[in-house]
């Protein structure tokens, strides 16, 4: 090559990072990412602390990468350059058979990681199962156990030859055999219908047709009438919905998931804690059909507290601590239990013993997606 030519690239590369540089400047910033489904990183703040921690020069690394100009544009195009390089994965997200695209689960340590240099603790699942047991021995009421496996567990035979991921069936067997409390075979009710479109493919959450079958598990296991497909119509709200593990991989060629219902909500009275005080609410919010975030169409997303009563079923009422897997099974749950009462240790930091004497509550159900229960760090609120 000769100097003019390099001269010349060299040139037109630095224009093309000046005038990045200069718009991305000049536009305004955003406070959230709907492709992404994520707040983005504010401004970083100055001072010698921040400095001194290294926290400022994180977070500036951050923001700039947060509010480069055609930001979605290069996510989509870096996913693009892995899959031509004959890369099966980005961001911890495998491109599957079937369209379908897959999380790589982690496998968690059974014992607790101490602090080390830059890095805070991990609690194992020893510790997360002992919340588990001191909760069942806490209260007076029957305590049940779900570990829902990802995806990635049951939909094994989508994922790359060789992509590694936890052996989640393997690790609920243990969790399990640890668990003082009683257990529900959430693997075995979802694996014996792998077959079927139990998972979104653009999502980690079950379908509402994985969530009957969870919720039948459920019911086997408390001694209770298990539902009847046939008894109910498939609605499908929408055939639009991009789901987080999409907004994480970067890919942007797979057809969108349907979001289906099968009951209908009629004479229910949903009350939702989204503050400290109560307001209405709904088994189904329709304005989330129109937003990006369209798995919140169930009970209206995440809240402290949720209660869904139907005077129309004469049953127990169950306490469910609760990851945003519930939100799809709270309406099958209804047709068995008078009152469902959904409690989120995230944002719900009282106490659970004192939740269930105070609410005549006839029996817990601790259920989790593995991937929750691994990771959470609020499981320390099932004590109190």
């Amino acid at each position: 090559m000769s100097n003019k030519y390099n001269k010349f690239i060299t040139a037109l590369f630095c224009t093309f990072l000046g005038g990045m540089l200069v718009v991305s400047t000049l536009l305004p910033d955003k406070e959230m990412s709907e492709l992404e489904n994520r707040y983005l990183q504010k401004p970083p703040k100055f001072s010698v602390e921040t400095v001194t921690d290294g926290t400022f020069m994180e977070q500036a690394e951050d923001y700039v990468a947060d509010h480069i100009a055609g930001r979605d544009f290069w996510v989509a195009a870096k996913a693009w350059c892995e899959r031509l390089s004959g890369k099966r994965e980005n961001n911890g997200v495998y491109f599957g058979k079937q369209d379908t695209l897959l999380n790589r689960v982690d496998t968690p340590a059974w014992e607790d990681t101490p602090a080390q240099a830059g890095v805070s603790a991990k609690q194992g699942l020893l510790t997360r199962l002992g919340f588990v047991d001191t909760l069942a021995g806490n209260v007076s009421v029957p305590v049940y156990l779900g570990i829902i496996p990802s995806s990635s567990a049951i939909w094994a035979d989508r994922l790359p030859a060789g992509a590694p991921t936890a052996d989640e069936f393997s690790l609920i067997d243990q969790m399990y055999f640890q668990s003082g409390a009683s257990t529900i075979d959430m693997a075995g009710a979802l694996a014996a219908h792998s077959g079927e479109d139990i998972y979104y493919r653009t999502d980690h959450h079950w379908t509402s047709l994985g969530a009957f079958y969870g919720a039948n598990a459920i019911f086997e296991a408390m001694s209770l009438d298990p539902l009847d497909l046939d008894d109910y119509q498939k609605t499908t709200v929408t055939d639009q919905f991009f789901g987080t593990t999409f907004s994480t991989s970067g890919v942007r060629w797979v057809a969108p998931d349907s979001i289906d219902t099968y009951v209908s909500g009629e004479g229910l009275k949903v009350t939702s804690w989204f503050g400290s005080e109560p307001s209405e609410g709904s088994l189904y919010v329709d304005s989330f059909l129109e937003v990006k975030d369209k798995y919140s169409y169930f009970l209206g997303g995440r809240q402290p507290l949720c209660v869904i009563e139907n005077p129309q079923v004469d049953g127990p009422k169950v306490l469910v601590i609760r990851d945003s897997y519930s939100d799809s099974l709270a309406p099958f749950l209804t047709e068995r239990f008078s009152e469902v009462h959904l409690f989120d240790p995230r944002n719900n930091l009282s106490s659970v013993k004192d939740y269930v004497a105070d609410n005549g509550i006839d029996s817990v159900l601790v259920l989790y997606s593995f991937s929750n229960f691994s990771t959470d760090q609020n499981l320390f609120v099932l004590g109190r």
